[in-house]
């Protein structure tokens, strides 16, 4: 198993920025964005931002909302956000809104939009329930051809990272409902809108720790993993684990933040490298000084010599 201590890439000067990252995406040459989803326990909006590695500086753009993500689009300086119960385009030179579709949970009450992913059909993404104790939130399809919000599943508590594998033409949906503690796939038929059968492909409900973000490694075989630890720990984890085996195959440490987020592979300088955001969230004052570098943003070194898929999302006409 490799292991790999994560260097400390960027600390927010403001507490609102360190409460609640995620989502880092590449975004053009030696730069990526990730959104501050909350600015704060009382907050109802968060921010866009966007970090560059050449000079170390950060840029943020509010939003009219609490973003669950955020991906670059093929359209200049625009994305496409998940935020609050709608999907809009934001243009990052106004501010200005675009609505995709909304809807989003419209049948219940207390929920956002969370986690999400980009890929060639669209969009998928889930929601969260605001006590993280109700069975109601939503598991979405954004079907670009027609550009239509097809409804997968209306019994998740926290829907957090999303891949998609194809295993001899078979396209398989990855999922994390982080409550669950288990890591779970369905065949999903885009055309159609559906999945199918639910199988548990990897279980940590022996642990104390909750699977987080995710994404897959280059070659498909295995999904590394953020580990959202709410103990007091020395750091925070991310893993890597094979699909197949369910081994641990790799394992990144983020000193003085056991609140691991999301993770991101990026190139940079002809390396790549896995980004990690990690959170303050329900940290009392006390506990963020234990944990001094928690609201942080970690890089560290892997073996990999390629990148995945992170494609960027087609607006069209």
């Amino acid at each position: 198993m490799q292991e790999y201590e994560c260097e400390l890439l960027f600390r927010p000067d403001s507490d609102a920025l360190r409460f609640l990252p995620e989502g880092p995406y590449p975004y053009g040459a030696n730069r990526f964005s990730w959104v501050a989803i909350q600015h704060g326990s009382d907050q109802e909006r968060g921010s866009l931002n966007v970090y560059d590695f050449a000079d170390g500086s950060n840029k943020t753009f509010e939003l009219q909302g609490r973003p669950g993500f955020a991906f670059p689009t093929d359209r200049q300086d625009t994305f496409v956000v998940g935020l609050e119960r709608r999907v809009v385009l934001v243009d990052l030179n106004t501010g200005d809104e675009t609505l995709l579709c909304d809807g989003v949970d419209n049948h219940v009450e207390n929920t956002i939009i969370n986690d999400g992913m980009a890929f060639d059909g669209g969009l998928i993404f889930g929601s969260k329930e605001l006590t993280f104790s109700k069975t109601i939130a939503g598991l979405y399809l954004y079907r670009s051809a027609d550009r239509q919000l097809i409804t997968l599943r209306t019994d998740q508590i926290c829907s957090n990272g999303k891949a998609l594998v194809e295993r001899n033409g078979q396209l398989t949906l990855i999922d994390i409902d982080s409550p669950t503690k288990t890591v779970v796939g369905y065949p999903i038929d885009v055309e159609a809108g559906t999945l199918g059968e639910k199988q548990v492909l990897l279980d940590f409900t022996a642990e104390e720790i909750f699977p987080d973000g995710m994404i897959l490694t280059p070659d498909g075989t295995g999904v590394i993993i953020a580990f959202y630890n709410p103990n007091d720990a020395d750091y925070g984890v991310a893993r890597q684990h094979n699909l197949e085996t369910r081994k641990t195959e790799a394992i990144w440490r983020t000193a003085k933040a056991p609140q691991c987020t999301c993770p991101q592979l990026l190139e940079l300088d002809g390396a790549i490298k896995l980004v990690l955001t990690t959170a303050v969230e329900h940290m009392t004052t006390e506990r963020q000084q234990q944990h001094s570098n928690s609201g942080s943003l970690f890089i560290g070194d892997t073996n990999f010599s390629i990148l995945p898929e992170t494609p960027t999302f087609t607006v069209g006409n």
